[in-house]
């Protein structure tokens, strides 16, 4: 596969993150650890694969389904830091009356689908790249799943048949960090070894360091288009990546900010890029929102 040469933006994981914890603070929303693992995915997406456009009918356009749908505030990150959403936006983030909710809403231009009950998302990204195929269009679907996501009977379903119809523009990234809403994915449902499975599936498939953005672009450029099969990255990830509280511990898949943890997060994230676009950090609390 080869990236679209002209489309360049400006992503900075670093930045996405700070946007990240800025719209939990706002918003005293949880999923912070799920937006945080794939906050490369998403910027080398955007950065370097995707064609992307905030219009859904603009011509020619690729098309981003997160299936993990609770991991939006990533994907809004990367919206902001290409200028479809504005800063009150994120400092309104899931306030009543606004249009960035918790889950992926398809509402909120750039968003293809409404997504969050887990194992619905890749169905219909298969129905937009079977549609593309049909059509002749020569536009991608890329579909980021959980691998939690991956115990659910419905994804199985839309992987057989993306197969079989031999989508070869179906690129599926599974963000494989280990846990589940509910404990790690080896004690709730093991699913063994993704990679393997999948590519006995029929998916030209590849396991990735999912936050080394260098390794992502070489195994997206690996993927060989029109050889009549679906491709997969099994992306090894770390659910809360950067921030030494966060990663590993699945508390944080419902905490939320208090003043502490929201300092501690900022501290730990580098403030060299301060000046940069999008780096405008969350205030400091003046009281505590734990709850």
């Amino acid at each position: 596969m080869t990236p679209p040469a002209e489309i360049t933006a400006p992503l900075d994981a670093t930045l996405l993150r700070r946007s990240v914890l800025r719209m939990a603070h706002a918003g005293s929303t949880v999923h912070i650890a799920c937006a945080f693992s794939i906050v490369e995915i998403l910027a080398v997406l955007y950065r370097g694969w995707l064609r992307h456009n905030p219009l859904p009918q603009a011509p020619g356009r690729d098309y981003l389904v997160l299936s993990k749908g609770h991991g939006v505030m990533a994907q809004y990150a990367c919206m902001y830091a290409l200028g479809w959403l504005g800063d009150e936006d994120l400092d309104r983030y899931f306030a009543d009356g606004t249009r960035l909710k918790g889950l992926s809403d398809a509402h909120v231009p750039g968003l293809e689908v409404t997504s969050g009950s887990l194992g619905h998302g890749l169905s219909v990204g298969v129905g937009l790249a079977l549609a593309a195929k049909r059509q002749d269009t020569g536009q991608r679907c890329y579909a980021v799943v959980g691998d939690g996501e991956m115990n659910e009977g419905s994804i199985w379903e839309a992987l057989m048949f993306a197969a079989h119809q031999r989508l070869d523009n179906l690129v599926l990234i599974v963000d494989a960090n280990g846990f589940q809403a509910m404990g790690s994915t080896a004690e709730v449902l093991d699913m063994g070894d993704l990679a393997a499975k999948l590519r006995a599936f029929g998916y030209d498939t590849r396991d990735v360091d999912g936050h080394d953005e260098l390794a992502l672009d070489a195994a997206l450029g690996t993927l060989r288009d029109q050889d009549g099969r679906p491709k997969a990255l099994v992306a090894h990830t770390v659910k809360g990546k950067g921030l030494s509280f966060m990663e590993h511990n699945n508390q944080w898949h419902y905490t939320r900010l208090d003043a502490t943890t929201l300092a501690q997060a900022l501290g730990e994230l580098p403030i060299q890029l301060e000046s940069a676009p999008g780096a405008r950090a969350p205030a400091e609390p003046e009281e505590d929102i734990q709850s």
